[in-house]
């Protein structure tokens, strides 16, 4: 029996997303939600009864033709019509993990009553998301704002029998599977439509699905950087905690005093005879590591603040007696985070190539390229050039998206944010940095054999032992691509403490 987690106003972080997601809970409407839903569509339908008044989106047309009043019988139809004409996303198929925490935040944002949907189509969302069924969602189309139009669009298509859904491993037909499930296509009313497809739930899935891995690697990062720090024979009173209190950046405190805990018992770090001055690559990890984390910590603000907020258009205060057209589907906020988030990420993969390089360069009485008889062995020479090549590919990705914009219906919506375009090149961002420390723990671990009998700390012997099940000590040359593939998959299994990632 799969564990329930209540969907209510009560606030989602990330270490609550990813308890939900891990054990695979199932998702119910608190008894709250659904008095908040039912309110707010009784008001809603209450409200069109009693006057004829245009309310945008709900008895409009839509963007530019905000001004062509739409007769009462044919609301439920401009509603379908909507969903229709703006599925229009192209490109790869959105990730299904990516997926599921859109229709998460899209479930969680029709529940606070602010909407005016009826019941019945937050828990067909509901349904979908509990019975695994995804629907096909495109990564192209969103220009963030408007709320991510074309994405939502195919996210709500199934709901009215349309479009493609991901189930077992299979695209099928959305009418399909709500045959097979005994549902009948939801007959969407007035306003839903607009409710569905104003948001910012693309952004926002790929935003809180970055920054979950953003918290894991960071950590990551300070614990391979170790392990390179007494592979490279550094001198460790950079790490002092005296020198980072006369520049107290949380974020560079932070990294300090956890090299020094990781390192915590080094016979390497201990020995004599150290170098005055270490590269900027190891010297400055605190600093730079620390100005990554200080980002992250930026970013998952905004986006904590964005999960648990109503950012579809208009929105119903029914306290107040009151419909207002705005501009919460607005992607700035994320797009600009997002963008800050992905240059800081490049910086963690930048600084560690740069450890790569300086580790097969042949100093501190290691090898040249990290290999016993170099000149028959290549050894370590080529990785280096692949972390080299992603970091460069990652430069490029990093250009921010939030700093263009375009005009889109007729001039209507004549800025937008392309918070979209920076969640996707965040994601490959994050995706790059892990393969980069990837590399630099196969060199570090490496360049540990050439140091031997002289072992580590407890920590740092401990991840290597597991690490060294996977990607052994290299005696001549091999099909190193394997091992980097390998040297991913171990990152990517490691289970680390929410405590530890998420403070």
């Amino acid at each position: 029996m799969r564990p329930t987690h209540y969907v209510s106003t009560d606030i989602l972080s990330l270490a609550k997303i990813m308890e939900i997601t891990d054990i695979h809970a199932q998702l119910a409407l608190s008894e709250e939600a659904v008095l908040n839903i039912n309110k707010s569509h009784d008001y809603l339908h209450q409200k069109l009864k009693d006057q004829d008044k245009p309310i945008y989106g709900i008895n409009t047309g839509f963007g530019s033709l905000y001004n062509v009043k739409i007769s009462s019988e044919n609301l439920s139809k401009l509603q379908e019509n909507l969903v229709m004409s703006h599925a229009c996303g192209t490109g790869e198929e959105v990730p299904e993990s990516i997926v599921k925490l859109m229709l998460l935040f899209k479930i969680q944002s029709l529940s606070y009553g602010y909407s005016g949907v009826q019941l019945q189509t937050v828990e067909r969302l509901i349904d979908f998301y509990n019975e695994d069924i995804f629907p096909v969602v495109y990564t192209q189309g969103s220009l963030g704002a408007s709320g991510d139009l074309a994405p939502l669009a195919h996210l709500s298509l199934p709901l009215i029998g349309h479009g493609e859904v991901r189930h077992n491993g299979e695209v099928k037909q959305a009418s399909e599977v709500l045959k097979e499930k005994g549902w009948k296509p939801i007959t969407l009313e007035a306003k839903e439509g607009l409710a569905l497809l104003n948001g910012t739930q693309f952004m926002s899935a790929y935003g809180i699905h970055c920054l979950i891995k953003c918290h894991k690697l960071s950590y990551l990062s300070d614990l391979i950087s170790a392990v390179s720090i007494d592979a490279f024979d550094c001198n460790m009173s950079p790490f002092h905690e005296l020198v980072h209190l006369v520049r107290p950046h949380r974020g560079q405190v932070k990294t300090a005093q956890r090299i020094l805990e990781l390192l915590d018992g080094s016979e390497m770090g201990e020995s004599e005879n150290k170098k005055v001055q270490d590269p900027y690559s190891f010297r400055c990890i605190p600093q730079v590591h620390g100005a990554t984390k200080d980002t992250i910590v930026f970013a998952t603000k905004t986006f904590k603040t964005e999960i648990n907020s109503v950012t579809d258009n208009p929105n119903i205060f029914m306290d107040s007696d009151m419909i207002i057209s705005g501009g919460n589907f607005h992607g700035q906020p994320l797009a600009l985070a997002l963008d800050y988030l992905g240059i800081a990420m490049a910086e963690l993969g930048n600084i560690s190539e740069r450890r790569t390089f300086q580790l097969v360069s042949g100093l501190r009485e290691l090898p040249q390229f990290l290999v016993n008889n170099p000149g028959l062995n290549s050894g370590f020479m080529i990785p280096q050039y692949t972390a080299a090549s992603i970091v460069s590919s990652n430069k490029q990705l990093a250009t921010p998206a939030s700093v263009d914009s375009i005009v889109s219906s007729n001039g209507q919506e004549d800025h937008v944010s392309m918070g979209a375009n920076a969640a996707t090149q965040c994601l490959r961002i994050v995706d790059n940095v892990e393969t980069i420390l990837a590399i630099e723990l196969m060199n570090a671990s490496q360049a540990m054999h050439f140091r031997r009998p002289k072992k580590s700390s407890p920590i740092v012997e401990g991840f290597l032992k597991g690490f060294q099940q996977v990607v052994p000590f290299v005696e001549e040359d091999r099909l190193l691509a394997d091992d980097i593939k390998n040297s991913v998959s171990y990152l990517d299994s490691i289970s680390i403490d929410p405590n530890l990632i998420f403070e």
